[in-house]
């Protein structure tokens, strides 16, 4: 069942035309496990909109890293109208992902880049704000930041109760501020809002 979501009506048509194409894909690209798909709504697009509203907007370019199955680079587009984001772009180096992305854009009429590229060779996107979701460890998303993110950026990061060790790992390599923003979907998790990002 669909939980109450803080949208416009326009945006949760959008998302209800997203959820039906995800439902249809799955099977053939695995774009979410099979026991995740039955909480959607909550698990995977809940979840995204609070990471699209963790942070001030407006937002001239957010780009999403490893989008997938476009947690939460997708619903972020999705939402853009909404939340003053003027410029989305998804990084996936999965052809058949990448042609799912597209679809759900075309077919919400939603503006939005698709690169298909692996993240380290993609062209620097100098990004204001970057996420990416369940791609890999802290220390490995600061270095694609290092890449992708513009001077002054933010980078959102959710993440799951072992944040903390997370950050404490990533501190031996790298120098950043970091706040967690406490997730509304899952007890202990957060989301890593992070700036500031130097090699030690």
């Amino acid at each position: 069942m669909r939980p109450a979501m803080n949208v416009s009506r326009e945006t949760l048509e959008r998302l209800e035309i997203y959820a039906s194409l995800l439902e249809k894909w799955n099977p053939k690209i695995n774009l979410v496990s099979k026991a995740s798909l039955e909480h959607l709504w909550e698990r995977h697009i809940r979840d995204s909109i609070q990471v699209a509203q963790a942070i001030h907007h407006p937002v001239k370019h957010w780009v999403d890293l490893g989008s997938g199955g476009g947690f939460p680079g997708l619903v972020v587009a999705l939402m853009a109208s909404d939340i003053g984001v003027d410029q989305v772009t998804l990084i996936e180096s999965d052809q058949r992902k990448c042609a799912f992305l597209r679809t759900v854009l075309r077919e919400t009429s939603v503006s939005g880049e698709v690169i298909q590229e692996r993240i380290e060779i993609a062209p620097p996107q100098s990004a204001n704000v970057l996420s990416a979701r369940a791609l890999t460890d802290l220390s490995g998303l600061l270095g694609f930041a290092m890449r992708h993110l513009a001077e002054g950026g933010i980078c959102l990061f959710p993440k799951g109760v072992n944040w903390e060790k997370e950050v404490e790992a990533a501190r031996e390599e790298w120098q950043f501020s970091v706040e967690a923003v406490p997730s509304q979907i899952e007890a202990g998790a957060a989301i890593l809002r992070i700036g500031e990002i130097s090699r030690v």
